[in-house]
């Protein structure tokens, strides 16, 4: 297990939702900074080390720093010898960029170079950040959130993150409702027979012991989970000794009532056996 600190950089496009999230990790113990140079970021975390004894940090930065962004992997890289690096990049539709505006009455920060064109304005900055989303270790669509979700979205990803522990997200769900964003590891189980179609079994879940037993005992269920929990049980040391904070695992097939909670039930036994912080999100049950 590692103790070094665990540092977070969120950039995005303006009107994101950068400052939700960042305060939502200050609300989750991480001791943040807003519109911070990128040169200052090793500075900073030294101070905010040295003489708060922080081991969490967040760090906000936005194009009003356009003329240090080139510099923001170097110095990432070279930090991450010391500490646990993580960089998020939020995003959103430019409709949704627009009405977002428009409803706060903001200017938006490039806004001076279009002569008030928003939609330029908007154009103009997600060029600029392509290299940050590029680098980015998470990119987080914020077109369909509101505040108060997105800011539930960041403290259920990182809200108990511990330097030593990983945390481990497990969701089944459904195809046809829509794949979950921000899946480190996807694997689908539709192949599988499906329950649904067993008139004892269509009114449970895979939460109940009968469903778990009827998918569970299939052959090709024996192999396609012999493989994945040879997977996970190679993955999960190496993401350890990597210092990775949080991985998420889901699990789809079609109605997300059935297979995939049965099998992530069976998951989370394989899973918790590694000494992690193991959780389990049934979405559409």
């Amino acid at each position: 297990m590692t103790t070094r600190p665990y540092i977070i950089i969120i950039s995005g496009l303006s009107g994101a939702g950068k400052t939700v999230a960042l305060r939502a990790l200050e609300d989750s113990g991480f001791f943040c900074a807003d519109n911070l140079p990128p040169q200052l970021i090793n500075d900073f975390v030294k101070i905010s080390i040295n003489h708060s004894k922080a081991n969490k940090i967040g760090i906000g930065i936005d194009i009003r720093e356009k003329e240090f962004l080139n510099e923001l992997e170097g110095i990432v890289n070279a930090s991450r010898k010391r500490y646990i690096m993580h960089k998020i990049f939020l995003e959103a539709g430019a409709n949704d960029l627009i009405r977002r505006y428009k409803e706060t009455r903001r200017p938006h920060p490039l806004d001076h170079l279009t002569d008030g064109d928003i939609s330029k304005a908007i154009a103009m900055e997600s060029k600029l950040l392509e290299p940050l989303r590029e680098q980015a270790d998470r990119i987080i669509d914020t077109s369909a959130m509101t505040p108060h979700q997105l800011r539930h979205h960041i403290i259920s990803i990182f809200g108990d993150i511990s330097v030593d522990v990983l945390k481990i997200t497990l969701i089944s769900f459904g195809f046809k409702y829509g794949i979950p964003q921000h899946l480190d590891m996807l694997f689908e189980a539709r192949f599988l027979p499906n329950p649904h179609f067993i008139p004892e079994l269509r009114a449970l879940t895979g939460k109940d012991d009968k469903v778990k037993d009827f998918v569970l005992s299939d052959k090709s269920t024996t192999e396609f989970l012999g493989r994945i929990e040879g997977l996970v049980d190679f993955l999960i040391p190496e993401y350890i000794k990597e210092g990775r904070a949080y991985l998420t695992i889901g699990i789809g097939c079609t109605g997300g009532r059935h297979r995939s909670p049965a099998i992530i039930e069976w998951l989370y036994g394989v899973i918790i056996k590694h000494k992690v912080i193991v959780e389990v999100v049934h979405r559409d049950i």
